[in-house]
């Protein structure tokens, strides 16, 4: 066993225990730093498996702005965990069930890209393209439609996310900027001339204290 084949199963296996945590923390912000953990685990594999660009791309996008952002909601929301955990046991089996199916699903789908006889020769082209230029190449000719169908349902679920959270709320307020962009002077100050007025004796009096008469 060489030395990357021991850091392949080292980060690995902090990736698993790390995941594992993610599920099981009582903590929100324990679960979010374990999530963190996992990513930074993922990115060195992927460093392993000579795949910079995405190893990059993982720690920048997921743990610099995402995880961040979670952080943030998480501590200002102060989210009461106690009541999701109240009937963990009662749906576990359930959950369990599904999370199995899904496990066998996804063993089915990458069984094929364990087994391969003989990695594929690069030629010199390749080589000096990099792994990132040759990665936009495969997924912008090769698996450009199903690029493009992530892009769609992503899109949906973002509407759909803010269609769910757009609510019209009585007591909030809102400024519109056509009547700002509209408004003039006239409208915001007027200038009124009034007449002085003077106050009788009898309330002067009235309003001086008993002592000072």
């Amino acid at each position: 066993m060489n030395t990357t084949t021991a850091l392949f199963y080292v980060f690995s296996a902090v990736l698993l225990g790390a995941s594992f945590r993610v599920i099981t923390a009582r903590s929100t912000v324990h679960a979010a730093l374990f999530l963190v953990l996992a990513f930074f685990s993922a990115s060195c594999v992927w460093m392993l498996l000579k795949a910079e660009f995405l190893a990059i791309t993982l720690v920048l996008v997921y743990v610099g702005a995402v995880m961040v952002l979670f952080l943030f909601v998480v501590m200002m929301l102060d989210i009461n965990t106690d009541a999701f955990r109240q009937n963990f046991w009662k749906h576990f089996p359930v959950a369990g069930l599904i999370g199995a199916v899904i496990a066998l699903e996804m063993a089915a789908v990458l069984y094929q890209g364990f087994y391969v006889p003989e990695a594929p020769a690069l030629s010199a082209a390749a080589i000096e393209a990099g792994n990132t230029k040759m990665l936009g190449i495969e997924m912008y000719t090769k698996y450009l439609y199903p690029l493009q169908i992530a892009a769609v349902l992503l899109l949906v679920a973002i509407v759909s996310a803010i269609a769910l959270t757009l609510r019209r709320r009585k007591d909030s307020r809102a400024m519109d900027p056509s009547l700002q962009i509209r408004a003039k002077k006239a409208d915001r100050v007027r200038l009124i001339k009034m007449k002085p007025t003077i106050e009788a004796p009898s309330v002067q009096a009235a309003a001086q204290p008993e002592g000072k008469q």
